[in-house]
């Protein structure tokens, strides 16, 4: 410089691959990462070598280790290889050039696409697993797209719901999880100015009795009917465990009521009194510690809220809600029949109701979820209840009560736990852990149900009085429930290339019985009271067999088409769910619907009826619906809808499931998609 200032030149940065760099003329080197000293100690490195600053002070022994290289995460090819594996097998079987033998494709074995992990070729469960998340399934679930079968998807984490046909009185699946969360962590908080006005509460009781109680029998009507009468004059009198029972006998006596009813007898929506008590039923939960509880009040409250609710949640949320109530009664000891254990005879009798509540409540919710997993049959030997009336048996008895022999208030629920026990000798659907469904042959199936048809008809049904709704109701559940059988025991031949008309016909007919013993017992004005039941008592097996044969143009006569299609807007008309509901379920039928009208309509179809109107507009809409829906999945260019909206309440009532395995109102979507 011109001053004869000299400036230091600037060092070279060190270069990335190299392994350290002289920092002086004294030989020490710089590391790229610290010493194990350091990194044990959790201080930090200067990375000086041989010995960094932190070491030299403490005097020990300064060692470096370079860390191990990350090993790159594989990407699993499975995504890419079923997808176009199931998209080739779909154009050769366009184009007939699928040998035809008994083996299943590759394509039905794992129908789904988009990440989907491939499915086992038998039925005993799979694990699937997409996007790291994993999920075992014991049944499969029908993709609403084309007919095919789809085992996951991303709406099953998903509570979000539009406001297309979703029930605001309802709790969603947040609500549910979140009262399970302050039922572990809540407050609690007195109720005693929630309780309703003695007038109400006397209203809402005789409602209970009247419209839930005959179909459920798992509280003694007169001792709680006297606890009713005198918590409703002193709510300060109610114990915790007493006020769970009294806001979940409000909250299903509203549930089981139309909108109309409550504004007449109550000036309130149905929403608002459904609201309002299901708050404090929650909150009566916390009070009464119930995950901890050993009451059977507690748990009588729980499982009537649960068949409430059952067709209202998500599927997986009721599942594990489920499964709370299943462990309770399991450390109460209902597994274990009370007149083993020597317990009193009332005890034994109200025991008894309430687990065999429970058991085909589990098994509903193995069924809607998709596991499978329901009570073990080897893990309990608790006896049916006897058929006998609430005045036979009260609390502090001491002489067994003895059994009727006819028809009791217990006649509903005793032939539900008859053909409960038939269904497990049929061997329609066995659940337990490792075993495989077996199907009986067709005609020991057939011999099977003559038997329990004759033995429930022996002790039942010939002491029926038509003029009784819940007579008439438990007559038409036996038959719809006996024929179901006898139509999957019969709906193989349908996929026989063989199958004579004489067959299809009689298969027809069997699913005709079905429709008609619905239509008959949801339009009747005596069951009514029962509508909470019966909206959702329907047997989709019948109607897709229905749908499948008006399909077939000059299979009905002229007569015969347009009384099948009268058959059909019955059901829409008595099962609105089909117009509102996005239940895959639904979306499929209404799509089998369009299918079997655009190709076979009546005779007499000017002006085309509502129903087919409305499922066509339906469809049109969703047409023109974005790709990217918010409550869509996106598969191969066409949006799916899926809503599993079913579990903890019901509004629409209950689906039959008359045992811990077998869902009548769940078809057999493996069935359905290789005759499609």
């Amino acid at each position: 410089m011109a001053d004869g200032t000299h400036l230091a030149s600037i060092a070279p940065a060190p270069g990335p691959n190299v392994e350290g760099q002289h920092a002086s003329s004294t030989g020490v080197t710089i590391k790229r990462f610290n010493c194990q000293s350091c990194v044990r100690r959790k201080i930090k490195c200067d990375r000086t070598a041989p010995t960094c600053w932190s070491c030299s002070k403490a005097k020990i022994d300064c060692v470096y280790q370079a860390p191990l290289p990350r090993r790159k995460r594989k990407r699993s090819q499975s995504e890419d290889i079923h997808a176009r594996l199931a998209r080739y097998e779909r154009i050769l079987q366009d184009n007939n050039l699928l040998p035809e033998s008994g083996s299943t494709p590759a394509s039905a074995q794992n129908p789904c696409r988009d990440g989907l992990a491939s499915r086992a070729a038998t039925r005993s469960g799979q694990l699937l697993s997409t996007n790291g998340k994993t999920r075992y399934l014991d049944s499969v679930l029908l993709h609403a797209g084309e007919g095919d079968l789809c085992e996951l998807s991303d709406s099953e984490h998903d509570d979000h719901q539009d406001d297309l046909g979703v029930d605001k009185s309802v709790p969603s699946g947040q609500e549910a999880a979140s009262a399970v969360l302050g039922a572990m962590a809540g407050s609690q908080q007195s109720l005693v100015n929630h309780h309703p006005s003695h007038e109400e509460a006397t209203e809402l009781w005789n409602t209970y009795v009247q419209n839930v109680e005959p179909l459920c029998k798992v509280l003694h009507v007169p001792t709680v009917a006297k606890m009713v009468d005198v918590v409703s004059k002193q709510p300060t009198l109610a114990s915790k465990d007493d006020e769970c029972l009294l806001f979940v006998i409000y909250y299903f006596a509203v549930f089981s009521m139309s909108d109309a009813d409550c504004l007449q007898n109550f000036n309130k929506s149905r929403a608002h009194l459904m609201s309002r008590h299901r708050a404090a039923f929650y909150q009566a939960l916390v009070n009464a510690s119930w995950l901890r509880t050993t009451s059977m009040p507690v748990l009588q409250a729980y499982t009537l809220f649960l068949v409430a609710l059952r067709t209202q949640l998500d599927a997986n949320t009721f599942w594990i809600l489920t499964g709370i109530a299943a462990r309770l009664a399991q450390r109460m000891g209902l597994h274990r029949d009370g007149e083993n254990l020597g317990l009193p005879p009332f005890e034994v009798q109200m025991r008894r109701r309430l687990f065999w509540q429970l058991l085909p409540l589990d098994g509903y919710a193995g069924q809607v979820s998709g596991t499978g997993i329901s009570i073990s049959p080897n893990s309990w030997d608790t006896k049916p209840p006897l058929n006998i009336n609430d005045d036979q048996i009260f609390p502090g008895m001491t002489q067994q009560p003895q059994e009727l022999k006819g028809a009791s208030e217990m006649i509903f629920c005793l032939s539900r736990i008859e053909l409960s026990n038939f269904y497990t000798r049929t061997g329609v659907k066995t659940k337990e852990i490792g075993a495989t469904i077996e199907l009986k042959d067709a005609d020991e199936t057939e011999r099977l149900i003559d038997e329990v048809e004759d033995s429930i008809e022996t002790r039942f049904l010939r002491y029926c009085d038509i003029v009784n709704p819940l007579h008439l109701l438990t007559t038409g559940v036996v038959r719809s429930a006996t024929n179901a059988v006898r139509l999957r025991a019969r709906m193989p031949l349908l996929m026989k290339q063989s199958m004579t008309d004489e067959q299809r016909r009689d298969i027809c007919s069997l699913a005709e019985k079905i429709i008609d013993t619905n239509n008959t017992i949801y339009e009747n004005p005596a069951i009514r009271k029962f509508r909470w039941h019966t909206q959702a008592f329907f047997l989709w097996d019948a109607l897709l067999c229905i749908l499948r044969t008006l399909a077939l143009v000059g299979f009905h006569s002229p007569s015969e088409l347009d009384a099948t299609w009268d058959k059909v807007a019955k059901v829409y008309s008595n099962h609105e769910e089909l117009f509102m509901s996005r239940k895959t379920l639904h979306i499929t039928v209404g799509k089998e619907t369009l299918k079997a009208w655009d190709a076979n309509p009546p005779c007499n179809s000017s002006p085309e009826p509502y129903f087919v109107t409305n499922l066509r507009a339906k469809r049109d809409a969703k047409a023109r619906r974005p790709q990217e829906s918010a409550n869509g999945i996106g598969i191969d260019n066409v949006t799916v809808d899926f809503e599993f909206d079913g579990l903890f309440g019901g509004v629409d009532g209950p689906h039959l499931n008359l045992d811990g395995a077998f869902d009548l109102d769940s078809p057999d979507w493996t069935f359905w998609n290789q005759i499609s």
